[in-house]
């Protein structure tokens, strides 16, 4: 059963509606749109002044503006997850890191599908950015949020990030900044467009 968010919030963006739920005082969750549906949509909307500031913060990520977010974000997980998730917030834009270098950041150099799950497990991604993680050669290997493997390639192509994708996906091309700029804007005026 959902326990009922004390906060909840839900903006459009290139990548689909973001939801971002709070308890009051920090934001505890951020959902993409998968399949054309949130986590909450039954609920109504009620925000405060984390998740205004959060959704703004986010708008401003996705038109190039922002590269990094300073909302308080409450990470819930096990000290092994927590360890992996503070890792990615000190990942900065455009930077990116291997499944293996977080293992060997948390000690646990051989702990691959540990860390997968935890990065796999980050309930704020985006704004704690497990989208900079990658294989070892670069390969996008699986993305939890949005439409999975082509959100996480958009994200990466946002912020200039090389990578590769699977057999079987398209990457999408790197933007440069006019572009990106454009992009995101015309991706979120369709996403507008799309929910009337």
């Amino acid at each position: 059963m959902t326990t009922t968010p004390a906060a909840l919030r839900r903006i459009d963006s290139p990548i689909g509606r973001i939801e971002i739920v709070g308890d009051g005082t920090a934001v505890t969750a951020l959902s993409i749109e998968r399949d054309g549906s949130l986590p909450h949509d039954d609920l109504p909307e009620l925000s405060d002044e984390v998740l205004d500031r959060a959704a703004l913060q986010l708008e401003q990520y996705f038109a190039g503006r922002r590269h990094d977010f300073d909302v308080p974000v409450k990470l819930a997980g096990t000290a092994f997850q927590r360890s992996v998730w503070q890792q990615l917030v000190d990942l900065e834009w455009g930077e990116v890191v291997s499944y293996g270098d977080l293992g060997r950041g948390t000690g646990r150099a051989t702990a691959g599908r540990a860390v997968g799950g935890a990065v796999g497990a980050n309930p704020v991604p985006i704004i704690v950015p497990c989208h900079r993680v990658l294989g070892s050669d670069g390969t996008i290997t699986g993305y939890s949020g949005g439409e999975g493997i082509p959100t996480k390639s958009w994200l990466l192509a946002h912020e200039g990030i090389e990578h590769r994708v699977p057999r079987g996906y398209e990457a999408v091309p790197l933007f440069d900044v006019e572009a990106g700029l454009a992009e995101a804007g015309a991706g979120s005026s369709a996403s507008r467009a799309g929910a009337a």
